[in-house]
């Protein structure tokens, strides 16, 4: 056989080497996303317990504690795996997208529900008393301790007799720590790690407090578990 003949042969059977080898590695990398896309959409979430003994907080009763626990938290939860899978049946439908986007936003509350809700009773169950890093960190980020923990109340009192969220969160992009407000589950500002969240919907405190929400702001700072806080401002 001729040098050129040789050559190519050679080129050829690398030219359908390469060819089946980009064709498996494409028929993986489909597989792989079909996967991931299917476990997204059946991820059956599995509601968290207290992390505390709701018998144990300060000026917030059992009754109240559980009561938000399980109608508000482990509610959105059950929520949250329903509307995962009616987004999977509707996304085989002949439905027009505007009803598969009434389903993304219950999507978007519930996911900001669950996340939220479990943030708020992790950062719950501790004594009330921050640790001088943690009392230095915020001063350095607000002037003082008693400047973040003002504006942060403030926020609070402010959303008494409606709904929302107060967070302290670092802005990944902003590079700052900053007390935010947020009107419902769905607002978080983008690239914000939240570290400290207080629940100020009514469901919150009403059963304790009535319309009295400064006094469940103050029974909240009673029962913060600033390790948690710690662990969080060390991650972030």
């Amino acid at each position: 056989m001729t040098d050129p003949i040789r050559r190519r042969l050679l080129q050829s059977s690398l030219v359908a080497l390469v060819t089946a080898s980009a064709s498996r590695g494409a028929e993986s990398e489909n597989t792989a996303m079909h996967a991931t896309t299917a476990s997204a959409f059946s991820h059956e979430l599995q509601p968290k317990p207290l992390p505390f003994d709701p018998k144990s907080l300060r000026g917030l009763s059992e009754k109240l504690v559980t009561s938000h626990w399980q109608n508000n938290y482990v509610g959105a939860a059950k929520a949250l795996n329903a509307v995962r899978k009616k987004l999977h049946a509707l996304l085989e439908s002949d439905d027009p997208p505007y009803m598969y986007n009434d389903f993304k936003r219950e999507h978007l509350v519930r996911t900001g529900s669950v996340v939220l809700h479990e943030l708020y009773f992790g950062n719950l169950g501790g004594d009330g008393q921050a640790a001088a890093e943690i009392r230095t960190e915020l001063a350095h980020a607000f002037g003082s301790f008693d400047a973040w923990q003002s504006e942060f109340v403030r926020i609070g009192q402010g959303l008494g007799g409606g709904s929302g969220w107060v967070i302290l969160g670092r802005n990944e992009h902003l590079g700052l720590l900053e007390n935010y407000w947020l009107a419902d589950h769905a607002t978080n500002p983008p690239f914000t790690r939240p570290i400290l969240v207080m629940d100020m919907y009514e469901h919150a405190y009403h059963m304790d407090y009535g319309a009295a929400a400064a006094k469940y702001i103050d029974a909240f700072f009673d029962n913060i578990n600033w390790d948690t806080i710690g662990k969080r401002l060390e991650a972030a």
